[in-house]
Parts: C-alpha cells; sequence; structure tokens
C-alpha cells in the first residue's frame, strides 16, 4: 500500500472513530421518547435532538442578533453576554436534556463531549472568537449564573419533574457553559472559592456537575483544569464521608487530564494559562501524599490509583517552573517537607517519601541550605535522615548540587554545614536526650565536609593545570615570532 493509500486509511479510520464517538454521544443524549410526560402526544412533536436543534442555528443570525444588542443598548459586556445566552435558550428550548441521568450513566471521559459534540464547527468557531474578546470577569459572572440556574433546576426535582415543567433553556445553559469554559478556561479560576466552600455546591448530587465544569475548562487548559482538582476536588476525597462513587469520579478527572499527551509540558514546564503559579499547594500536597503512602493496613482499592498518578503529581509540585514565587516558595516547600517528615505519627513510607522531597529541594535550590540552618536544632532527627541521604547518594546529589556556580556551592554548603558542625558541638556538650542524634550528625558533617573539600581541590588543580598550558603554550609560541 502507498503513502497515499495509508492516508487515507488512516483518516478513514479517524472518520469512524470521530463517527462512533459522536453516535456514542447522541444515543445518551437522546431520551425523545417518553420525555413528554403527562402531555402527551401534542407536547411530543415539540421535543427534538440538540443535534437538529444546533444545526438549524446560522450562525450569522446570531452575528445579527448580537450587533443588534450593541446598538440598541450600548451595553457593555455583562449585558452581551445575558443577550448571548438568551440565543441559546430559545435556539434549544425545544431540545429534552435529562443531564442528571446522562451524567449518572456516562463515564467522564463520554460526559467531557457533552454537549459540544453535537454544535457544527462554524457555530463553534463564531462563538470562541467572539467569546475571547469578552472581559473575563464578566465571563466567570455568566460561569457563576449558569451554574446556579442548572442546580435550581436540580433542586426543584431534575429528571423527576415532568417533562412539560422542565426548564426549556436547560440545553442551551449546558452548551453556552461548555463554550464559556473551553475557550477561556481561566473564567472558572474565579469561581473556585464559591464552588469550594458555599453550601449550594456541596453535596454528591452536585459533585457530577462540578467535576464536568472543571473537565470543560481542563479541555481548554490543563494547567486550570488540575489547579481546580487540587484545590477542590482532592480535599472532598480526603473525607471519610466521601462515597466511592463520588471518589471514582474524582480521580477519573485527575487520570484525564494526566493522560493527555501534552500534559508534562505544560502542567510541569509552566505554560497554559497560569503559567508560573503554583498548581499543587501545599495542603493539597499534604493530602495527597497521606493519600497515596498510607500505612498498609490503611491501603484500599483506590491506593493504587494514586500511585499511579503520584509521579507526575509529584513533578508538578517540585517544578521551579511552578514555584509560583522562586526562592521563597522552594523553601516554604522545603519547611513543609521537613515538618511532614518529622512528624512521629506518620508512617514510614510517608516520611520517607517526604525526606526524599525534602532532599530534592535542598538539592535543586541550594539557597534551602541557609533555611535549614535555621531549623536544624528543632528537627534532629530529620535532619540526621537528610545528612545521611545526602551521604549515601552523595553522586547524585553532588550532580544536582554542581549545576550552580562552584563559588555558591562552596559558600552556601560548605558554610552552613560548618554551622552544623558548631551547633552540634554545643548540643553534645550540654548532653540531653538528644545527644546521641548530635554525635551521628556530626560524623555525616565530616564526611560531606571531606568530601567538599576534595571537590574544592580537584576544582583548584583543574585551573591550575590549564592556567600551566597556557603558560607553556604561549612560551613555545614566542620561539618562533
Amino acid at each position: 500500500m502507498g503513502r497515499k493509500g495509508a492516508a487515507a486509511k488512516k483518516d478513514k479510520n479517524l472518520k469512524a472513530e470521530e463517527s462512533e464517538k459522536r453516535g456514542t454521544v447522541e444515543n445518551l443524549m437522546d431520551h425523545r421518547e417518553g420525555a413528554a410526560g403527562a402531555k402527551g402526544e401534542e407536547y411530543d412533536k415539540q421535543i427534538v435532538s440538540l443535534t437538529e436543534a444546533a444545526a438549524k442555528i446560522d450562525p450569522p443570525h446570531l452575528i445579527d442578533h448580537l450587533v443588534k444588542a450593541m446598538r440598541e443598548c450600548l451595553c457593555g459586556d455583562d449585558e452581551l453576554l445575558s443577550r448571548y445566552t438568551d440565543y441559546f435558550e430559545e435556539a434549544f428550548s425545544g431540545v429534552a436534556f435529562p443531564w442528571v441521568k446522562m451524567f449518572k450513566d456516562a463515564p467522564l471521559s463520554t460526559l467531557i463531549d457533552i454537549p459540544l459534540s453535537q454544535i457544527p464547527t462554524p457555530l463553534y468557531k463564531f462563538s470562541v472568537d467572539w467569546i475571547q474578546q469578552r472581559q473575563i470577569e464578566y465571563l466567570s459572572d455568566i460561569v457563576s449564573w449558569l451554574c446556579d440556574r442548572i442546580l435550581d433546576n436540580l433542586a426543584e426535582g431534575g429528571d423527576n419533574v415532568p417533562a412539560s415543567y422542565r426548564p426549556r433553556s436547560q440545553a442551551g445553559h449546558f452548551v453556552v457553559l461548555a463554550m464559556v469554559l473551553r475557550c477561556r478556561p481561566d473564567s472558572l479560576v474565579a469561581v473556585l472559592p464559591s464552588l469550594r466552600d458555599k453550601d449550594t455546591y456541596q453535596g454528591p448530587d452536585k459533585l457530577p456537575l462540578i467535576v464536568w465544569m472543571m473537565a470543560q475548562a481542563s479541555v481548554g487548559d490543563l494547567s486550570t483544569g488540575l489547579y481546580s482538582w487540587m484545590c477542590n476536588l482532592l480535599p472532598l476525597v480526603s473525607n471519610d464521608k466521601c462515597c466511592p462513587q463520588s471518589l471514582d469520579l474524582v480521580l477519573q478527572l485527575a487520570e484525564f487530564i494526566l493522560s493527555r499527551p501534552e500534559a508534562l509540558t505544560i502542567l510541569v514546564k509552566g505554560g497554559g494559562v497560569m503559567e508560573g503559579q503554583r498548581l499543587v499547594p501545599l495542603p493539597s500536597l499534604e493530602i495527597l501524599l497521606r493519600l497515596t503512602f498510607p500505612a498498609p493496613s490503611a491501603r484500599v482499592e483506590t491506593t493504587k490509583r494514586f500511585e499511579a498518578i503520584y509521579p507526575l503529581l509529584k513533578e508538578v509540585a517540585l517544578s521551579p517552573e511552578r514555584a509560583g514565587g522562586g526562592r521563597f516558595a522552594m523553601k516554604k516547600l522545603f519547611s513543609f517537607a521537613l515538618t511532614l517528615a518529622g512528624d512521629k505519627g506518620n508512617h514510614v513510607l510517608l516520611t520517607k517519601e517526604a525526606t526524599s522531597i525534602a532532599i530534592r529541594t535542598l538539592t535543586e535550590n541550594i539557597d534551602c541550605f541557609d533555611l535549614w540552618d535555621k531549623l536544624y536544632m528543632d528537627n534532629p532527627e530529620v535532619s540526621v535522615s537528610l545528612l545521611k541521604k545526602l551521604v549515601d547518594e552523595w553522586n547524585s546529589h553532588f550532580f544536582r548540587l554542581s549545576t550552580s556556580p562552584s563559588e555558591t556551592l562552596t559558600d552556601i554548603v560548605k558554610q552552613t554545614i560548618e554551622s552544623f558542625r558548631r551547633q552540634n558541638k554545643r548540643a553534645i556538650a550540654e548532653g540531653g536526650a538528644n545527644c546521641s542524634l548530635y554525635k551521628e550528625a556530626d560524623e555525616y558533617c565530616k564526611l560531606i565536609s571531606w568530601r567538599l573539600l576534595r571537590v574544592s581541590a580537584m576544582t583548584a588543580g583543574v585551573v591550575t593545570a590549564a592556567s600551566a598550558a597556557l603558560s607553556f603554550a604561549a612560551v613555545a609560541a614566542s620561539r618562533y615570532l
């Protein structure tokens, strides 16, 4: 088969997959039969599918509607977004959209495509271009408003309400909400505190909508999706009252985000809408660590799923590009890890991982040595563990340290170790319960000092040899002048 034949076959397969995917969503959304309820046949004739309703929308007509709105009242973005929403409410007023049942029956991988997979490309592209021009504060307002309207329907009975009494604008609300979240995912960020703190949005019955909203934002920008998951959803699963269904749904979103091909580049390297901002707040990191490294007796079925997503989330948490405050933020991370590693109530696995994070923070950000010096006397056990790890794994850790200028390495690391030795000496002289710890720490400090001295000597030797070689070359060259 030639290149053209292979390309044609590949294109055909892609189209078949897209058609199958669209068919799955259409089947899930096609609830027209029986939707009329008590109104009977006359009402049933008014019910159409979302695909049929969307196909009737003419983008130029939508443009005329918005232009007319601007001319009539010279309105700002808040009024324009209201008029835009009104248009879609009317356009989809004949669509039955029992979202509660759909969200209950389908996996998140399917729900992500509802309802935008049914929207024609020209209409979607125009909407995206138009939404992009609106101010973010008003987009956040419309996201909050639409979410409230959908939950109002849920409070009134959701799918259990007879079809003739359901709000006829439900499908339009979902369409507008999905388009705003996808093309301006940052509109969700301002809404997150309310979604997290207000009772209106709490409960397992409301969680599917909240997760769906975050999934839409994730399609537009992975960094916003992960930040939303870390701040709002992860704390939920740390609660003993979180039901298995909710836990599964929360994990599905994390697995979706981290499985994207571009996840490593965007989430670790600092790209996306939230460029340079911390995506893993320290309280969320602690929750993640405790869920991933429980005591053996506390392991549950979902522990393996947390173990699977943890490595990439750890890279995001420790990424300098995601520090969200440079050296100061990395010092806070080191202090956090040191405290967690020193918590005697933790299981050995959690302590070991916290120690690993502290070591990595040290070796990748040598300014943390200065902070360690200040915290040394208050954390003798953890400090011994860190010193031992530096000695035992010297080659790998020194390689990280050596990426900094040699003067900085010598000045900061050497001075810190010398300070430790002075503190050890005082503590040993005073005696006390931790005397043996300081003696052990001092032995490790001696080894590190010796190795640093060797490194300095080797560096000086290389410089001396290079200087001698240059001098010899200069003398040899002068004989031919």
